[in-house]
């Protein structure tokens, strides 16, 4: 691995981008980050009512051109492509990363009732299925309800990141019974600062919990 690690961090939607980006430059300033966009996965996968093979394939294919970058570790920012994500890192010889991984872990060390919020309803099976399957690795049983915050993600696609987090804030407040509430998706976390003043719930976000994680894992890896 060359003097300053390179992670390829791979998006679905713009508005990804800068939580993730921010989140690396604090945590992790010695990495290249490099981010790679394809804008219309988010858009064919909100039209499609399951993970299609083409879209699988297109998650596999970019992770193989983060590989010929020369990344020393793959992170998606997009949650809605689990078992893809799985399937890329399984063929690769890096270490690759789904982004709520960390965010899960977390959760566990703050009880078993868990809200999860999220702006893109593709997103929530997904996280459903791999949170249910994180829980059962661990032997524990989980209750996931997950809180759909309708056009909080049109307001930030418009760039009204005010009304955004409003939205998203408002929804964490009308959470009742849980332990945690996650916010589901990377663009999400410029509201957890106001959710955070709207409810006593630890209100956990995935860009800082994966971007710690990642490194940790390429870190090992270089030792080995």
């Amino acid at each position: 691995m060359s003097s300053r690690p390179r992670l390829a961090l791979i998006h679905a939607t713009r508005v990804a981008i800068d939580p993730i980006e921010k989140a690396a430059a604090d945590l992790w300033p010695e990495a290249e980050t490099v981010s790679i966009l394809d804008a219309a996965l988010s858009i064919d996968r909100a039209a499609a009512s399951d993970l299609t093979a083409k879209l699988r394939d297109r998650i596999l294919g970019l992770s193989r051109y983060a590989e010929l970058t020369g990344a020393d570790g793959i992170l998606f920012s997009c949650s809605a492509f689990g078992s893809a994500i799985e399937a890329a890192a399984d063929q690769s010889h890096l270490p690759v990363m789904k982004p709520n991984e960390a965010m899960f872990e977390a959760a566990f060390d703050h009880g078993t009732r868990v809200a999860l919020i999220h702006t893109f309803m593709p997103a929530a099976k997904s996280m459903e299925r791999e949170f249910a399957e994180a829980s059962a690795s661990r032997g524990v049983t989980t209750r996931l309800v997950p809180h759909f915050c309708e056009d909080a993600l049109a307001a930030k696609r418009d760039g009204d990141d005010e009304e955004h987090d409003r939205l998203v804030a408002e929804t964490a407040a009308a959470v009742g019974d849980a332990d945690v509430i996650l916010l589901a998706q990377f663009s999400m976390a410029s509201a957890a600062p106001r959710a955070r003043t709207m409810t006593r719930i630890p209100v956990l976000t995935s860009p800082e919990a994966a971007i710690a994680e990642i490194r940790r894992r390429v870190e090992a890896r270089e030792r080995t």
